[in-house]
């Protein structure tokens, strides 16, 4: 046995060890991490409120959806309503009985449908298509640039300057120059009611009708 009094012999049978203290666990969010893969990269954004015009408003290279039949509309009724506060008029549907029934001047309608269209990169927006007056040079070549663009990336710009009353067609060098369009599932219909929401003029007391035959708007 040792004779230096700062050491002390243990014996394990009759005397317990001091507990060894452990460190201390830290925490970790790895327990809760996602396993699904990526969860919702593959869920599709929903399509609010969406630009509308012409494929030549658009000064780039269009496409238009291939489907006909579900994403180009039938002929719709718009006409344009002087807003408070916007520099240019805002355009409205309107139900044409609606229209008749306020002697709204017919030459005030414009009549056209509209079709899904994309820019590049999935930059959708509502084309107006010709519909009326197809033997007009503007409106021929329009719809030309229109159905042209439903299999190719198209440019349509108006040649007035040249003095040509008509619109040149320029189609893209390559069509895979942009990828194709990831076309929205959501209906035609709703794409327009909701880019066309409080702007669908089916009552006589709407207030853009009001606005566009002079009538003051009453107060609830």
């Amino acid at each position: 046995m040792s004779d230096d009094p700062k050491l002390k012999v243990v014996h394990p049978e009759t005397e317990p060890a001091e507990p060894i203290s452990k460190p201390e666990k830290k925490f970790s969010l790895d327990k809760f991490k996602s396993k699904s893969g990526g969860g919702s990269a593959n869920v599709e954004t929903l399509q609010t409120t969406l630009p509308h015009g012409t494929l030549s408003d658009a000064k780039d290279f269009v496409r238009l959806h291939p489907d006909e039949v579900n994403y180009w509309s039938v002929e719709l009724c718009f006409v344009h309503v002087p807003i408070l506060g916007q520099k240019r008029d805002m355009l409205h549907m309107i139900d044409e009985d609606v229209a008749a029934r306020n002697n709204i001047a017919d030459k005030k309608i414009q009549r056209f449908s509209l079709a899904l269209a994309s820019k590049p990169n999935d930059a959708f927006f509502l084309c107006h298509v010709p519909t009326k007056n197809l033997d007009n040079s503007w409106n021929e070549s329009m719809l030309q640039a229109c159905r042209t663009a439903k299999e190719w990336w198209v440019q349509a710009t108006s040649q007035k300057e040249l003095g040509l009353e008509s619109y040149r067609i320029t189609k893209a060098r390559r069509n895979d120059a942009f990828p194709a369009p990831k076309w929205p599932a959501q209906p035609l219909e709703e794409l327009i009611v909701r880019t066309f929401d409080g702007r669908m003029i089916e009552a006589d007391d709407h207030p853009g009708l009001l606005r566009i035959v002079g009538d003051k708007q009453s107060i609830s």
